[in-house]
């Protein structure tokens, strides 16, 4: 269906998210295809999945990824996934190592964004992205990343 080539193009992309999701219910299928949409067509990066929000424990667990295994549970409000959780906040972070409190779970990442992810005011996770560079993710990253979570979030 897809071929082994960058998008550079948010656009094109999160169309392809609209047709991969807009037909399923499944959460868990929807956040598994997005993810798996994601790795193939970035450039550069070593892990990409979500990170669902459990109001009971107060953490960020563990959902659909593609790349090594990761950590399982992330306190609210710590390392980058649970800080940018908590204000709703997007964050690239060009230096993992510079980041107080980073939590590591592939020594292979340097640089990271994550961009979460809210729906009608409830938090439902993070989307979190891992680069294997310094300075992997820009701007332009920023929004199209934005608007492929504005555009996941209404199928999940």
């Amino acid at each position: 269906m897809f071929t082994e080539v960058e998008i550079k193009d948010y656009e094109t992309l999160n169309k392809m998210l609209e047709g991969l999701v807009s037909d399923e219910t499944d959460r868990i299928a929807n956040l598994s295809n997005a993810s798996a949409l994601l790795n193939t067509f970035l450039k550069d990066i070593n892990w990409v999945g979500f990170y669902l929000y459990e109001e009971k424990s107060n953490e960020l667990i563990l959902g659909p990824f593609q790349g090594l295994p990761a950590c399982v549970r992330i306190e609210n409000g710590k390392g980058v996934c649970g800080t940018a959780f908590r204000g709703n906040d997007i964050f690239i972070v060009d230096d993992v190592s510079e980041f107080p409190g980073h939590i590591a779970c592939d020594a292979n990442s340097k640089s990271e964004i994550v961009v979460p992810m809210y729906k009608d005011g409830v938090g439902i996770g993070v989307l979190d992205i891992d680069a294997p560079i310094l300075e992997r993710f820009t701007e332009e990253d920023r929004l199209g990343l934005k608007a492929f979570v504005d555009t996941l979030i209404k199928y999940i």
